[in-house]
Order: structure tokens, then C-alpha cells, then sequence
């Protein structure tokens, strides 16, 4: 059943060490420049990743000293992968791939968690209308293991539903355009989406069952992770790009920066539709924080669901993955507040 995925995350991962491989030998090539170049990868395709777009685009890192250039890696493993081998400098991602890779051994370590909370819409075909119609249907999610599915996981929970109970089947469909794509062909009967896609849906006649950011349900997602040797021997690269993330955040939840963002998300998500990206925008506004602190229930969340699959996760700490030094330092220096007063949030 699973053969195709496996072949396509082959095809996947040599694809986005190819990308990542053209990046570095920009990097290198340019060595003697003064501002310091860094890659930072991101599997999600969706508007809560505005904030790494917004410093990329309009100079926040460069401002910081360092040039990063943000890629997408089409999964959440291959990012995580490329991370654990160097080829990436930063992943901007979600708790769920990076505790299993920590778990397996690799040394790695979340320095700002950019959204704590599950901030999907559990969305159904136009034929499910109550939970009860779920029972024994067909869920899509990226991975069996990744942030989405831990998303349809924790939404089926609060639903009152259990997928091994209720007889549902979960497929490898893929990012959240691909699954709203087979939602729309009835390939599959529900998945989990940011406000951008979903509500397009629901204009559509599909179903949102349930809006997860209402339910204020602790999950660790978006955040900024580095190696554990980066960490010890580049500390100054990670600091000058926490700069420039915190700054594109401020710059993003800022209302009079509000059109600068809604064209950002455009471009980057590919809408032609404004009213679509203006709905991604207040996924951002909903979703990002200003401060954005590790929550440990976030990973908490993600551990007592992981041991299902794997009950050896159940004795980690998950505290040991977190390592928020560099973030702290910025506040206590009054290096965020700063920015909130340059980006007001009113």
C-alpha cells in the first residue's frame, strides 16, 4: 500500500539535496562577502509560514547579518534529514517529525516555537455532516507520522472520535494543496487545513466539523530548530537568524503592514484570489506569537501520541529538546519588545 510513497520520497529527497546542494555552492562562492549566507528549510506550504517569507523578502536577515534563503522540502522527514546532516542550516518546522528524529538520536534542538497551539479546521466532504459520519471513512494526511497527522489525530480526539475504534483508514495524500485537491475529488472523506484552504472549502459546501485554534489544544508546530552542534559552534548565525524571523513576525502581525503580508502569501502560496490570502492572513494572526516560547505540553501533546506508534517515546524527556537560551537573551535585552514598538500591533 505504502510502496508508492516510499518510492516518491526517494524521488523527493534527491530533489531537494539537489535544491540544497545549489544553495551551498552559492554560499561558498560568495565566502568572502561580509553578511554570512545560511539555508533555512520549510516543509509546510501554508500562510503561518509568512513570517520566514516576509524576512526573506524584505531584507530582515540581511538587516541581521546573514543572508538566509528559504526552501521548501517537500516533507517534513527529508527537512529533518537534511537538517541532521548539515545541508540545511535551520528547519522551520513542527514538533512532530523533529521529536522523532531526536528520539532515533539525532541532535537537535527547538529554539523558538512560533506557534504553540493546533490551529487547523477539521474539513469533510459535503456528504459528512456530524462526526458520526466519519466511522469507517478515509482520512488524507501528509505523513503517517507528521504534523498533519498528528492534527487529524488530536481533531478526531476532540470530535469524540478514535481512529482504531471507529474503523478510519488514513492514506498518504500530501501537502495541504494536494489534499485539498482530493477532498474536492472525493479521493478522500476528511483532513485537517489552515483557514486559507479551508474556508475556500467551505464556500464549496464542504463541512468544517470542528475550528482546532477555538479549542486552544497545546501543540508544538512552526517553530525555528537547529543541530545541537550548530548551537556550540555557530550561536552567533542561529542568533542573527532568530533576529530576523522575530522581526518578519512583528513585521507581520503589524495591521499597517497588513497588504505588504496578504501580497507575500499571494506570491508565495500561489492565490490569485486576495480574499483567499487575506483568510491565510488571519491564520497568522491567530496562530503566531509575538514571543514565541517553547510550550512544553505543546510536545507533551505530540509524545502521547507518537507512543502509540512507538511506546519506547513515552520515557523521553521532552524538555531535553528544547533549547530557548538565544530567545530568552533577545527579551531580556528588550530586543522583542522593541520591535513591538516599532511594529505596533494596533
Amino acid at each position: 500500500m505504502f510502496q508508492p510513497f516510499q518510492t516518491s520520497m526517494l524521488g523527493i529527497a534527491l530533489q531537494s539535496m539537489v535544491a540544497i546542494a545549489a544553495l551551498l555552492c552559492g554560499v561558498n562562492s560568495h565566502a568572502a562577502t561580509p553578511v554570512r549566507k545560511a539555508v533555512i528549510g520549510h516543509a509546510a506550504l501554508n500562510a503561518r509560514v509568512a513570517p520566514l517569507w516576509v524576512a526573506e523578502d524584505f531584507g530582515f536577515f540581511i538587516k541581521h547579518g546573514v543572508n538566509a534563503n528559504a526552501i521548501f522540502i517537500r516533507q517534513a522527514p527529508v527537512l529533518v534529514a537534511a537538517l541532521t546532516a548539515g545541508d540545511v542550516h535551520a528547519a522551520y518546522t513542527g514538533g512532530t517529525t523533529v521529536l522523532t528524529a531526536v528520539t532515533s538520536g539525532a541532535d537537535l534542538r527547538t529554539i523558538a516555537t512560533l506557534t504553540n497551539k493546533l490551529g487547523y479546521d477539521v474539513v469533510t466532504g459535503p456528504n459528512i455532516k456530524t462526526a458520526k459520519d466519519l466511522r469507517g471513512k478515509k482520512v488524507g494526511v501528509q505523513t503517517l507520522a507528521g504534523t498533519v497527522w498528528m492534527g487529524a489525530m488530536l481533531g478526531l480526539e476532540h470530535l469524540g472520535l478514535d481512529a482504531e475504534r471507529d474503523k478510519i483508514t488514513f492514506l498518504v495524500i500530501g501537502d495541504q494543496t494536494v489534499a485539498t485537491q482530493a477532498l474536492e475529488s472525493g479521493q478522500i472523506d476528511m483532513t485537517v487545513l489552515d483557514g486559507v484552504f479551508s474556508r475556500r472549502l467551505r464556500q464549496k459546501g464542504f463541512n468544517v466539523l470542528a475550528e482546532l485554534g477555538k479549542a486552544n489544544i497545546p501543540f508544538s508546530s512552526q517553530g525555528l530548530v537547529a543541530r545541537g552542534a550548530t548551537l556550540r559552534d555557530q550561536r552567533d548565525l542561529l542568533e542573527s537568524l532568530l533576529k530576523g524571523l522575530l522581526e518578519g513576525v512583528a513585521f507581520s502581525l503589524s495591521p499597517r503592514h497588513k497588504p505588504a503580508v496578504v501580497a507575500t502569501i499571494m506570491k508565495r502560496l500561489k492565490l490569485k484570489d486576495p480574499a483567499s490570502a487575506e483568510e491565510g492572513y488571519q491564520d497568522v494572526i491567530n496562530g503566531v506569537e509575538r514571543k514565541p516560547f517553547p510550550v512544553v505540553d505543546g510536545l507533551r501533546n505530540i509524545q502521547r501520541l507518537m507512543k502509540l506508534r512507538n511506546p519506547a517515546i513515552e520515557k523521553f524527556k521532552v524538555e531535553e529538546m528544547i533549547d530557548d537560551r538565544i530567545l530568552r537573551q533577545l527579551d531580556a535585552s528588550g530586543f522583542i519588545d522593541g520591535l513591538t514598538k516599532q511594529y505596533p500591533a494596533k
